[in-house]
């Protein structure tokens, strides 16, 4: 067990063997870190549940340790895990996150930086949402969210792009146009996410942003979401 600097733990909180925590954490009453995955393959090797520096722990959250697939529960720097979260064994959490209150997330997830997860959602096993992804309130997800999106309805659709956070985190309007012009050929011309992709890498101007969601999409082990009112 490892605890860094400047972090402050409250009352019964329960903190296990492989918790690794950075500095200036807050940990509030109840929550439980580093317990055993609940996964019925797990045999008792040694791993681990590492938190960043700066993160905020509400009540009675738990982050389960990993398995043998990556070894490690991984939360970022600057998170804020909100009250009866469940972070379980093997997911991976980006920086600048909020989980929101009650959220449920299976194994193996993949959160990138700065998303936002609504509370009540619940996230299938080995779901991956990409960077700056805002996630509705009460949402099953079932497939991946590639980056930069809003996702919302039911069953999860695309609902637009996250223009009011990228505009927060300093992204010019170019490329916040440029995002746009990327999901409207992938999500609203009506053509196949191959095609699609084929037409965005054809069309549109190389960019970071453009080259990180066309990989995104072409990496999905569980496909995309979809346009909202489009078949799956």
């Amino acid at each position: 067990m490892i605890i860094g600097d400047g972090t402050w733990i409250g009352p019964n909180v329960t903190i296990m063997d492989g918790a690794r925590i950075g500095k200036n954490c807050k940990i509030f009453p109840g929550a439980v870190i580093s317990a055993i995955p609940q996964d019925l393959k797990f045999d008792g090797e040694v791993t681990t549940a590492e938190i960043g520096d700066f993160t905020t722990i509400r009540e009675c959250a738990t982050i389960n340790r990993g398995t043998t697939d990556r070894m490690k529960t991984l939360v970022g720097s600057h998170c804020n895990i909100m009250a009866y979260a469940h972070v379980a064994h093997d997911c991976i959490i980006g920086d600048y996150c909020i989980i929101g209150n009650a959220v449920n997330m299976a194994g193996h997830v993949v959160v990138g930086d700065y998303v936002i997860i609504s509370g009540m959602t619940a996230i299938h096993q080995f779901v991956h949402i990409g960077a700056h992804v805002m996630v509705s309130g009460g949402s099953l997800v079932r497939k991946d969210i590639p980056p930069y999106v809003k996702a919302a309805r039911e069953p999860m659709s695309y609902v637009g792009i996250n223009s009011i956070g990228l505009r927060r985190r300093g992204f010019s309007n170019e490329r916040i146009s440029e995002v746009q012009d990327i999901y409207r050929t992938l999500f609203q011309s009506g053509l196949n996410t191959t095609k699609a992709i084929q037409k965005i890498e054809t069309d549109l101007p190389a960019s970071p942003e453009r080259d990180e969601i066309i990989l995104f999409v072409q990496a999905a082990r569980r496909g995309i979401i979809r346009g909202y009112g489009l078949e799956d």
